[in-house]
């Protein structure tokens, strides 16, 4: 996702600092639950190569609208499940957000067991993700904006946002809601693993995440799923990177960079002696391609989740910095793999996947 930053209020910036500086000399305890690196391997090793994308259906343009009782789409879910199943993926992340469950717990656990079935009649595997520090801040539920025409992403939304990361004393909200989530399906087959915090230093939070950061980890242990706990590297951060290494069951990270690029680094992670899943790759723009990052993710059996799809609402065939206000498509998409009719955008990328996948 793109690298935005945050202009910090004064009273807010003291207090996440503040807060910071206490975590730091913790950041790297690893906290009681965590997997062993023999347990690990053991589970990866009974792992299909996961291969997939992620998801959200071409009709939401963020996470509340997919998940919303209001404009959850199971029809357009099965629809686009069913195109990835064809190409030989078997495995998707997806985005929760804390407001759904704190709405409406139930109806958001129905409604998440309704898109686990839809997705395992496809033989397709969930990661979730449970906040994310990326794009729009200050989410609300309701009705969510139109898409910006030629802009990527303009209405995704950060979980919990930028108040609530500021004021420890809503965050019984988001306690329950990870232990919520995570007891109601941390047993559950459907699910590949929980990937707790997308970017958590993104948007100029640096250091004022890792107390919630922190927090998530420690009630996600709390839960104990019988699924690999993760949240994964994507920027030369020290705190958080440090933290989330020592305290994931396997090694995440995200990668838009040229296959050799991607190699080095998938070589150096392997020092942690777990198993590897790349959780975002896929910019045509930057050289992260299929043809040339997926035989390497192979090579190493490292799962591999592009960004996006299917092109939709999300707006992600446009570059993160190249708009186009006209909303004009892009002679060369940035992410995403189908049109919403169902046709690839490019044939011998899909080539290249099934042969990969076969």
């Amino acid at each position: 996702m793109k690298r935005i930053l945050l202009t910090l209020a004064a009273a807010g910036l003291f207090f996440l600092q503040a807060s910071a500086q206490k975590t730091t000399g913790e950041a790297v305890k690893v906290l009681p639950g965590r997997w062993s690196a023999e347990k690990a391997n053991a589970w990866y090793a009974k792992q299909p190569w996961f291969v997939g994308a992620n998801f959200i259906p071409s009709t939401a343009i963020n996470e509340l609208e997919m998940w919303q009782a209001d404009s959850f789409d199971p029809t357009t879910i099965d629809r686009e499940l069913g195109w990835a199943a064809g190409i030989g993926m078997n495995s998707m992340r997806v985005f929760l957000h804390n407001l759904p469950w704190e709405n409406d717990a139930e109806g958001f656990k129905k409604r998440i067991d309704q898109f686990l079935t839809i997705a395992a009649k496809h033989k397709i595997k969930i990661l979730f993700v449970l906040f994310d520090s990326c794009w729009n801040d200050d989410p609300k539920t309701g009705t969510q904006p139109k898409p910006k025409p030629g802009v990527h992403n303009s209405g995704w939304l950060r979980a919990p946002g930028t108040k609530r990361l500021f004021d420890s004393r809503t965050w019984g909200g988001l306690e329950a809601y990870t232990k919520g989530v995570l007891t109601a399906f941390g047993k559950d087959d459907r699910v590949l693993g929980w990937d707790l915090f997308n970017e958590p230093s993104n948007s100029g939070y640096n250091d004022a995440v890792m107390p919630l950061l922190m927090k998530t980890f420690e009630w996600a242990r709390a839960a104990n799923p019988s699924q690999p706990i993760t949240a994964g590297w994507w920027t030369d951060h020290p705190l958080s990177n440090e933290f989330m290494f020592a305290n994931s069951d396997i090694i995440t990270f995200h990668n838009y960079r040229p296959s050799d690029d991607l190699e080095k680094q998938i070589k150096d992670l392997q020092k942690f002696g777990r198993p590897i899943i790349c959780t975002e790759y896929m910019a045509r723009k930057h050289k992260s391609l299929f043809e040339t990052c997926l035989p390497i993710f192979k090579k190493y059996k490292v799962g591999a989740i592009n960004w996006g799809l299917v092109q939709g609402k999300t707006n992600t065939i446009y570059a993160w910095d190249e708009p186009i206000p006209s909303g004009d498509e892009p002679k060369l998409w940035f992410h995403d793999i189908f049109r919403t009719d169902g046709t690839v955008y490019k044939a011998e990328e899909v080539k290249v996947i099934r042969d990969l996948t076969k």
